[in-house]
């Protein structure tokens, strides 16, 4: 399991980027990825990585704190 921080998302377009506290690297994050209904910018975030057609992606994304 890895935290980071939402750097942006749009819930219109439904995908956005977490950076990882860790690594300090983005990683693509895709609404159907997301155990929570809503992520906003600035939350931190638990969430683990799974290999997508253009490289990671996260998965299983939530909240524990902003």
């Amino acid at each position: 399991m890895h935290t980071g921080v939402i750097k942006f998302f749009n819930e219109d377009k439904g995908f956005g980027f977490i950076t990882n506290e860790a690594t300090k690297q983005d990683i693509f994050v895709h609404i159907t990825g997301l155990k929570t209904k809503n992520v906003s910018q600035g939350d931190h975030v638990s969430y683990n990585e799974e290999k997508g057609k253009k490289g990671l992606i996260a998965v299983d994304v939530e909240v524990i704190g902003n």
